[in-house]
């Protein structure tokens, strides 16, 4: 995990950071470089345009007259602006040079080259402010300026200055910015490390808890450091875990449970019908026998049918069959059908005859079993000569229906899980073993379908109440 989301996290940033920093540096460079050029370009401009004044105002005729003057102020600027000075004539011919040789001998080497009349045109424009101006073997800061008399052009100043004062001031500007840079860099850095390592870590942690419940361990938690999404996710992956754990003690209960509860009448029926079939049973008394038979049967069938029950509800193509009817008559009719077991627990009946006529649309079957299955609950838990209470009201929220049984109740720790699929109370609290912990969990399934909501509350060693409500 480390060793993949850890690098690629942490160099992905710091890719992103180096680039950041490198374009930082690249812009800096680019904006520096051009206003050291315009500022050098000025310079060279201004060292022209004295010149010329100079010369204009010494001699308006003959440039070279005025030479001599002209070469002690072009030798002054050119020591001070450390920049090549000339003065061409208007064909692009150097006729003053700044030089010490030309001012012993009035020539030197740069006199008589020729620069091209076209170009000085448009150094002197602007239009162009760098390159050789084919005397020079590398590009140089290049300037010009016309002198005119008379409205006529005479010649031109030319001015030049070496790129590599402006190259080293670039290099010193950008080794100070690099030198003032590291050390935030390396902070970042460090607290990048330590950012995405902290990020990974809780990451790191549910991979592996991931990879032990693979193999069966739910022990493992995450610890949670924040209220971040990171730490919102390590508590919705402990939730889940505490969750899968539940899941896998339930599930574990229940396959011994559905052992125990399958294995018990089968063992019971197979040994009835083999002392049938092998005479140990007298004629006599196989009809007693084959009753236990076939209430056995009956209970298997129960058990069996009510994963059915369970799996179709769970299904996802599962479709509500709504019709309109009266719960109030529902209700009746299933407090009926268990008249025989609740008269032998002598257990009393309340609320029934004040029930109000109550118009639901909803699946009737599927009604009918939840409201079954809560009684059926009730009559098992109730204690003999106790009570059962039925209540039904309509409000905003839509019908509500509780029913109420006296007796032993639920402890709180077992309230939260009492709906959980096959969750069965303790047997040692339980009043009927063969339960497979589906009941329950079958109303909450039907309630939740029909868009409803079901609780339970419980008071020990005296009522248990559960409720669903119906929206309208």
């Amino acid at each position: 995990m480390r060793s993949r989301i850890f690098k690629k996290y942490f160099f992905g940033f710091a890719f992103i950071v180096i680039i950041s920093f490198s374009v930082m540096l690249l812009l800096l460079f680019i904006t520096y470089n051009n206003r050291l050029s315009e500022e050098k370009h000025t310079e060279l401009k201004s060292a022209c345009n004295s010149v010329s004044d100079i010369l204009t105002d010494l001699k308006e005729g003959n440039i070279a007259e005025s030479a001599r003057a002209a070469h002690f102020f072009m030798a002054n600027i050119s020591e001070v602006m450390n920049c090549d000075v000339y003065v061409t004539d208007k064909s692009g011919k150097i006729i003053i040079c700044m030089c010490n040789e030309y001012e012993e001998n009035g020539s030197c080497e740069h006199t008589g080259n020729k620069i091209k009349a076209e170009q000085l045109k448009r150094i002197a424009a602007d239009k162009e402010s760098f390159g050789t101006v084919g005397i020079y073997s590398t590009p140089r800061y290049i300037a010009a300026e016309v002198i005119e008399f008379d409205e006529e052009i005479k010649g031109y100043v030319f001015a030049s200055s070496s790129s590599e004062s402006v190259k080293g001031l670039l290099i010193k500007s950008l080794k100070i910015y690099v030198l003032c840079a590291t050390p935030p860099l390396v902070i970042m850095f460090l607290a990048l490390y330590v950012l995405t390592y902290r990020m990974n870590k809780p990451l790191k942690l549910m991979s592996q808890a991931a990879h032990a419940m693979s193999k069966g361990d739910f022990s493992i938690r995450i610890p949670v450091t924040g209220d971040d999404e990171i730490g919102e996710l390590a508590a919705s992956f402990n939730k889940m875990t505490n969750s899968l754990s539940r899941l896998e003690e339930t599930r574990k209960s229940f396959i011994a449970n559905v052992s125990h509860e399958m294995r018990t009448p089968m063992t019971t029926i197979g040994g009835f019908i083999d002392g049938i079939v092998d005479g140990t049973i007298e004629p006599e008394k196989q009809s007693y026998y084959l009753n236990i038979v076939s209430g056995e049967i009956k209970r298997l069938s129960r058990m069996i049918q009510s994963m059915l029950d369970l799996s179709r509800l769970e299904s996802s193509e599962f479709v509500l069959k709504r019709d309109v009817f009266d719960l109030r008559e529902q209700i009746l009719n299933i407090v009926i059908s268990q008249e025989q077991r609740i008269e032998e627990k002598k257990i009393e009946i309340k609320g029934l005859d004040s029930l109000p006529s109550v118009t639901v649309n909803a699946d009737k079957d599927l009604i009918y079993q939840a409201v079954y299955n809560l009684l059926d609950n009730a009559i098992k838990f109730t204690n003999e000569g106790g009570y059962i209470q039925f209540e039904l009201s309509v409000d905003t929220a839509g019908v509500n229906f509780n029913i109420t049984n006296s007796g032993k109740g639920i402890p709180q720790a077992d309230l939260p899980y009492i709906f959980d699929r096959f969750y069965k109370l303790d047997k040692s609290r339980a009043a009927n073993k063969s339960s497979m912990g589906l009941g329950l969990y079958i109303v909450k399934t039907i309630i939740k379908n029909h868009g409803g909501t079901v609780s339970v509350t419980s008071i020990e060693n005296k009522f248990t109440r559960f409720s669903f409500v119906l929206k309208i």
